[in-house]
């Protein structure tokens, strides 16, 4: 225990670093005030007054998401809103709490740098600044090209705040840390990409293709972005022949292009794939995947986000094995005609919701026609009678994943494993509130039961005493049944070019 002369020795010091801390704040302060910055005077103030209330950053966010157009751009989007946010919430009930100091005196600052509207709150530590730091270090966890972009912009907002003369420099110190803080434990809590563990790849042979040379891709002309991922293609891989082929012309072009390459390409979105693969997996070739479709869920599963992924993989010859789901009797209904899935395969309300979702998505985009599709679909409609393992229920929904789901619904989520040999199956069990038992099943993950909804792991799942004609939904597309399915897998079928960890 420190005696009270030790405590009363410490307190002057303090005291006097304080003060000189103070003290060469505001030195800077003055000196950033009394210095000429070229160019600078009709910038920053501007810069200053656009980052009010996030809306610069809302804006970057959407301009990353809008031209970036890949799930990469998406989720450093989605990742600095929400960083900034963190920061947003522990600024306004601690920060400015915690420190009550006076902003510094405005006419210390020339006229013309001074904003409009002086802020009102404590000065310590400065919003602006944990908002720039939150929202650039938040993007740059997710892509770094785009947070080399982001991070000159969150450096100039974070200056104007002591050019404008509304912030000590401790203050801008303080809260870009603050922000800088808020990202990284937004991370600790729900981790980047980059953190995730790999999926399971045992590896695959497959012939090493420069430049894309006996390579024959397939282009569905109709599918999300394909076409201007076509021109990707051909840009990074010249010696390969691309064909862009109508919906309707799908599965007649990708048997020729089996039989004239070493290995099949597809581009297009998860249906279009779901062809490549079973024609890829029949002809006992390694398939190419290029995301061209809406939500991509194989090839991002894969760790496949950019055609450049894809080339780099073809280049050096690496590949993996997957598993392929399988569906008996197929689409077609006949016996002995199989159908495939390489993401999931499912009845009741989810079917519906696709061919809904599908309808309205080129009018008004993808997620709103998913919320629409969601609320129509529910609304009044009854549960599935059938008899699942040979037990007969009512059934809101049955979801069937080639591998195990981290979460089920509308947008399913990743997989760390595309060859585990098992079904991850989902069952929401028929009863009132539907809406309430999918998002339970949904928020509940995999692994679990309730008397609303289960989640197990199966080889096998049979299905009987449906009734024929009754809707089913297999990576995205929707077909009909008879009276009986079984759903298996084979175990490795597929071989799929994938870039392999360094």
């Amino acid at each position: 225990m420190s005696s009270p002369r030790t405590s009363s020795a410490a307190a002057p010091a303090a005291a006097r670093l304080r003060g000189w801390l103070q003290a060469r704040d505001l030195a800077v302060f003055r000196s950033v005030a009394d210095r000429h910055w070229p160019g600078a005077d009709p910038l920053l103030p501007r810069l200053s007054r656009s980052a009010n209330h996030g809306l610069l950053w809302f804006g970057a966010a959407a301009g990353i998401a809008a031209l970036g157009s890949s799930a990469r751009s998406r989720r450093a989007a989605l990742r600095g809103v929400a960083s900034l946010a963190v920061a947003s919430a522990a600024i306004n009930t601690v920060g400015k709490g915690a420190v009550r100091r006076e902003r510094p005196i405005a006419d210390l600052v020339p006229v013309v740098r001074q904003l409009k509207r002086q802020p009102i709150t404590t000065s310590f530590p400065s919003g602006h600044a944990a908002s720039a730091a939150a929202f650039a270090t938040g993007v740059a966890l997710e892509s770094k090209g785009w947070g080399a972009v982001v991070a000159p912009v969150a450096v100039a907002v974070a200056a104007s705040r002591v050019y404008t003369g509304v912030h000590y420099p401790s203050d801008v110190l303080a809260g870009a840390a603050l922000g800088i803080g808020a990202a990284f434990a937004l991370r600790g809590v729900v981790p980047t990409r980059g953190q995730l563990p790999a999926p399971g790849r045992p590896p695959g042979e497959a012939p090493a293709l420069p430049a894309g040379k006996d390579l024959v891709v397939v282009v569905n002309q109709e599918s999300g972005t394909a076409t201007a991922t076509a021109s990707l293609v051909r840009e990074a891989l010249p010696a390969a022949e691309v064909v862009e082929v109508p919906p309707e012309g799908l599965s007649a072009a990708l048997e020729k292009a089996a039989g004239r390459g070493r290995a099949l390409g597809v581009c297009g979105g998860d249906g279009t794939v779901n062809l490549a693969a079973a024609v890829a997996a029949t002809h006992g070739m390694p398939l190419a995947v290029f995301p061209g479709g809406t939500l991509n869920h194989f090839a991002y599963d894969l760790g496949i986000e950019t055609v450049h992924d894809t080339a780099a993989a073809l280049t050096a010859g690496d590949a993996i094995r997957v598993d392929l789901g399988r569906f008996r009797p197929g689409p077609g209904g006949e016996e002995g005609a199989d159908g495939y899935f390489l993401n999931a395969f499912s009845l009741g309300v989810y079917p519906e919701l696709v061919r809904t979702r599908e309808h309205w998505s080129p009018r008004i985009g993808g997620w709103p026609a998913g919320v629409l599709a969601a609320f129509h679909v529910l609304r009044g409609r009854r549960p599935l009678e059938a008899e699942l393992q040979g037990r007969r229920r009512p059934l809101w929904l049955l979801f069937v994943g080639n591998g195990l789901f981290q979460r089920v619904g509308p947008a399913p989520g990743r997989r760390h494993n595309l060859a585990d040999g098992l079904l991850d199956v989902r069952v929401v069990h028929g009863g009132r509130t539907p809406a309430l038992r999918l998002l339970a099943a949904a928020v509940a993950g995999p692994l679990t039961r309730s008397p609303a909804h289960a989640a197990v792991r199966r080889r096998r799942v049979r299905i009987g005493d449906l009734a024929p004609g009754t809707p089913y939904a297999y990576d995205g597309e929707v077909a009909h049944s008879g009276t009986e399915l079984t759903i298996d897998k084979l175990p490795e079928a597929l071989t799929v070019y994938c870039p392999l960890p360094a």
